[in-house]
């Protein structure tokens, strides 16, 4: 049963019901559950359907193509080429009785090894053939967000401009993570779904191994710090499957996961020295693309200040726990919770899961339909006052600027004044930077109630967790 998912089963189903022939690319991160989705939509039903092989050569590919044919129904040899291959799958195409034959495609990136002329042979069989009929409908899908992207989205030869659909399977929201929860009886409140994406983040296999029978801090024991659990080597198996050179990726990931603020492209290249060319560019579009790191600019500064930020729950969770778990304690989670290593880490990874819900804190805001940009700002210390960081900044056009300030903790928030004191200096100073004539207003999201108070008027408006369920 596919949970959520709405908008994206439309436009797959759109592309489906087309007059004519279509190309569909389906993409997300690895565990996002992409296969799962595909396969749900037409009920496990295609008229051809394959896998690539990870990390095979071309040989192995080809010979996997064959085993995939005969599961349709055709007996064939064994194809030299992929031109070869694809004339194959013609035949089993026009001997389908079928209205509309759904060619499924699975992890297509890894049957592009080198020097095999997939590509070409693609295209031939697209441009040359596919396209000509008004029956087919060839939806690929891959975890290597970036080989989708440039090999087919962006492609600059024969296939440019071909792919008629692309479907983009993010991670689930705390929405659809409840309405999961509630599914599979997991029997979780939503402070405990908070707590878990804060975690795992909305990565729907990663949700599958939770047991209901345990608790959260049991579950992540187990998933996590246990070394036979099922998400232990997850760090090392992620970046692997989604970049054939990985070490480059996790050089920038390790880099932005020890600075909380996120780095400029000049600190980066300090950092892990590393070239200024294509490359970097190349690894910072491709680390955006799946949803791992987020590029923003400082309000009031232009695109070239770009700042990038890691921003996925679970790399920013195994850099603060599972890297440094040195006693190997299977039970860590557990004999961690309350101390201040663990708020701390709520602090920042609550940090994260709202600006992963930006579009429901801008309907908590009322300005949907207001267009808007989202951005960040920092000051430092100077003679005019101390410095000064907000996170989420969002820049309006009916001539409002909201600074965000977020909260989390576990019992009912009380602002003192000294919190006052702080959040009133963020604003003399935002104001008196940016000499904006918009009003700024002060927004409060916080993970549990607030108490009402003096200080608490301070805000325009505030915004409890719960909100960004919806």
């Amino acid at each position: 049963m596919i949970v959520g998912r709405i908008l994206e089963k439309e436009k797959l189903m759109k592309a489906y019901e087309s007059e004519y022939s279509q190309f569909v690319t389906v993409y997300g991160r690895r565990r996002v559950g992409k296969t799962f989705f595909v396969r749900e939509t037409f009920d496990y039903k295609f008229t051809f359907e394959h896998a690539g092989l990870a990390k095979s050569s071309m040989k192995k590919q080809l010979k996997a193509w064959q085993s995939s044919l005969k599961e349709a129904g055709a007996n064939v040899p064994l194809a030299k080429t992929w031109i070869d291959a694809f004339d194959q799958l013609k035949d089993v195409i026009k001997n389908s009785t079928e209205n509309k034959k759904v060619i499924f495609i699975d992890e297509m990136p890894w049957m592009d090894t080198f020097h095999s002329g997939f590509i070409p042979a693609l295209e031939h069989f697209w441009n040359g053939w596919a396209s000509g009929r008004k029956d087919v409908l060839l939806v690929v899908c891959g975890s290597a967000t970036s080989w989708v992207i440039n090999k087919l989205v962006k492609n600059h030869g024969g296939l440019r401009g071909r792919v008629t659909t692309k479907i983009n399977i993010k991670p689930f929201t705390l929405q659809e993570c409840e309405l999961y929860a509630t599914a599979n009886k997991l029997g979780m409140s939503r402070r405990q779904i908070l707590e878990n994406y804060m975690i795992m983040g909305g990565v729907p296999f990663y949700w599958t191994f939770l047991d209901r029978s345990k608790s959260l801090a049991q579950n992540i024991d187990s998933i996590f710090f246990n070394p036979e659990g099922e998400l232990h080597n997850e760090y090392d198996d992620l970046y692997a499957s989604l970049f054939r050179n990985p070490e480059s990726y996790i050089k920038v990931i390790h880099a932005l996961g020890i600075k909380k603020v996120g780095m400029s492209r000049e600190e980066l290249i300090e950092s892990i020295k590393i070239s200024d060319n294509g490359k970097l560019s190349t690894i910072l579009e491709d680390l955006e693309y799946c949803g791992f790191i987020r590029k923003y600019n400082h309000i009031g500064f232009k695109k070239k200040n770009a700042i990038y930020q890691l921003i996925d729950p679970f790399t920013l969770f195994y850099y603060k726990f599972m890297q440094n778990n040195e006693r190997n304690d299977e039970n860590f989670w557990s004999h961690n919770q309350g101390t201040p290593l663990y708020y701390n880490w709520c602090g920042l990874a609550f940090e994260r899961v709202c600006l992963a819900h930006v579009p429901q804190i801008k309907s908590n805001l009322g300005i949907t339909g207001v267009i808007s940009n989202v951005c960040s700002w920092r000051s430092t210390d100077s003679k005019n006052g101390k410095g000064a960081q907000i996170d989420l900044v969002i820049e309006r056009d009916d001539n409002v600027i909201d600074i965000c300030e977020i909260k989390y903790t576990k019992e009912k928030y009380t602002i003192d004044s000294d919190y006052n004191e702080v959040i009133q200096n963020k604003k003399a100073r935002f104001i008196q930077e940016l000499q904006t004539s918009k009003a700024v207003h002060l927004v409060l999201i916080s993970a549990n109630e607030v108490q009402k108070n003096e200080y608490s008027n301070e805000f325009q408006k505030i915004i409890l967790a719960d909100s960004l369920f919806y």
